[in-house]
Formats: structure tokens, sequence, C-alpha cells
């Protein structure tokens, strides 16, 4: 006998012996419907493995209980720990999340914004995509009165709520930190100057520069992927063209472990001939040799004030209030790449 693919509320009204509609009330907790007949419901669901439809469910009460969310890459622990702020603020809320990667590919954020909208969720947090230059996919989001929230990676171009740290300051403590431990031709390692964050990132960089006196070099700031190969075709670059850098401020932890194996690669001592520090703090710069300075960007806080964001615009109040841009104070952890003076 083939296998019922799908059971329904109509099954479990055939093993209780009530209506459908009985069922769904039982279901959904009506008062009307008395103890014992609930418990018979809910007994008789588990019995069957009975699944509610929520796509079905969203139509009927306006609500899925769902929140999409979009990442670049979940393999990275700082977005991973983002989504998981996220989903113990939801949990406590009833709510269930639907996790997406872009991989930076602007035609799969498009799908991806479509695909979510399809299956009803409640709302989308979002961080945007290295390639990510249109935002017409958001406009149908928030034309929909869709709560939609952006964070770490962001745009002013759209007016959505925002949790973001301070990037500029962030990166004005790490450049600090490596002039006054005697540092002076300080090389930067950043990606495409249309992502916000990096825009802060070098911005603090520079400023910090000015601060102390020094003199800022274009030549010393290199774009790549960020990646981990992308630290390393940095690095060379450095080197080939003979620029005398003593010290890496990175916008990634990655891009700096690969700046870090080069320099080890061709003897060069760390941090007594060149200092190091990243940005992210994942696990693995705790673990190096020398262990890596970086800046904790407080990836869980970040989830939990996104998700925070969120639930305040679930209620229908909330939606015409000014959008909010919370913004967070990273830590900068020195660690022994840059600890040249004791």
């Amino acid at each position: 006998m083939r296998k019922k693919e799908k059971i329904t509320i109509h099954d479990i009204a055939l093993e209780v012996g009530v209506t459908a509609s009985t069922v769904s009330r039982a279901l959904n907790n009506h008062p009307r419907i008395s103890a014992t007949t609930k418990k018979m419901v809910l007994d008789a669901a588990k019995a069957i493995n009975y699944k509610p439809n929520r796509i079905a469910a969203a139509l009927r009460h306006g609500k899925s209980k769902l929140i999409g969310i979009i990442v670049p890459t979940i393999n990275r622990n700082f977005f991973s720990s983002i989504v998981r702020g996220i989903e113990e603020h939801a949990n406590a809320l009833d709510y269930k999340v639907m996790i997406s990667q872009s991989y930076d590919d602007y035609k799969k954020e498009v799908a991806t914004i479509e695909a979510l909208l399809d299956a009803r969720v409640d709302g989308i947090m979002v961080s945007l995509g290295k390639n990510t230059h249109n935002f017409n996919h958001f406009e149908s989001v928030l034309q929909k009165g869709i709560p939609l929230v952006f964070f770490d990676r962001t745009t002013d171009k759209l007016n959505v709520n925002q949790v973001i740290i301070n990037d500029y300051l962030s990166a004005y403590q790490a450049t600090n930190h490596l002039i006054e431990q005697g540092y002076r031709h300080i090389a930067h390692f950043t990606s495409h100057m249309k992502i916000r964050i990096y825009q802060e990132r070098l911005r603090g960089y520079e400023q910090a520069l000015l601060d102390n006196g020094i003199n800022f070099d274009p030549r010393l700031v290199v774009e790549s992927n960020m990646q981990l190969d992308g630290g390393q075709k940095s690095t060379h670059r450095l080197l080939d063209n003979n620029l005398g850098f003593d010290a890496i401020f990175s916008a990634s932890d990655y891009a700096i472990v690969g700046a870090l194996q080069e320099l080890k690669r061709i003897n060069v001592k760390i941090p007594q001939e060149v200092g190091l520090v990243g940005f992210s703090n994942e696990p693995f710069t705790a673990f190096t040799e020398p262990t890596l300075s970086t800046v904790d960007q407080k990836a869980i806080d970040m989830g939990q004030s996104a998700a925070a964001l969120f639930f305040e615009m679930v209620n229908a109040d909330q939606r015409n209030k000014p959008k909010v841009k919370k913004v967070l104070d990273a830590n900068l952890i020195i660690r022994a790449s840059s600890k040249r003076l004791q």
C-alpha cells in the first residue's frame, strides 16, 4: 500500500472522530475547544506525524513566524555568530529562521529575495553582497510593507533599519596601536571601495596616520578579495614594489593570515620587523604563530540587536517610525603579532 505523502488535518479528524474545523481550532488553541478535545487532537497529530503547512497558515493568519536571513557566506565565524544571535532572539519569541547565502553574487541575492517573499516570511535581514550596487529587489520588499533590516554590510541609499559596528573608530584604534608600537610605514589591505565597511575602515586608517604626523601613501593601500590568497598576493605586491612597509592593518582576518604566511616564508620576523593586525576576531587568530591582533566585531551582539529592531517593526504601529542606525562599539584585541614594545 502506497504511503500517504502528506498528512493533513482531515487525517487527524478521522483519527479523533471530529470535524476538520474542530481540529484546526484545537491546533490553534481556540478557547471554545475543550481541554480534552485539544489533547486528543494533539496526541493524534503527534502519532501520525502531522506537520503544519506554514505557508498555508501565513495565508490564513497573515503571519508565518519565519524570518529570512541572507549572508554572503555562512562558513565564517563572524556571519555564523550573527545568525546565532538572531536565532536565539527569534526562537525565544517562537519564530524560526531561513538562512540563505548570496556568495557575493548579485543575481543569487535577487533570486533569494524572490524566494523568501514567495515563502511568505514575516521579515528579511540582510548583509549585502560585495557586488550589490542596485537595490531594486530591496525596494520591492519595502513596497510590500515587509520589515527589512540590514546588518554589517549596509547602504544609506535605502531608508531601512541598520546595525553596524563603528568601523571608522575600530580602524583608527587598530592603526593607532601600531603607531604606538613604533611602526611608521603601515600598509592597509582592503576590498571593494563601494562597500561602506571598507570605506570606513580606510577612513579610520588614514585619520590615525594624519593625527600622528604620518603622510598617507596610497601605494600602501592594496585591494584584494580579502581571502587568504588575496592576503598573499597583496603582500607579494608590497614586496615586489619595494615599498619598505613595517606593518599591515588588514580589514579582514583571512587576508592578514595570508600576509603572515608569506612573510614567514621569507623569514620576516613578526612582530620585530613587521607588525600585523586583522579584523573580525575569527577563532583561528588565537592559534596562529604568533597569535594575531584583531578587532572583535561582537557578532552575537550584532545579531541580537538586528533581531530586536526587526521585532519592533513587526508591530504595525512601528513601521512608519524614523529608521534606526544602531552603531555598536568593537574591541581591539592585542596579541603577539603587533606587540613590538614590551
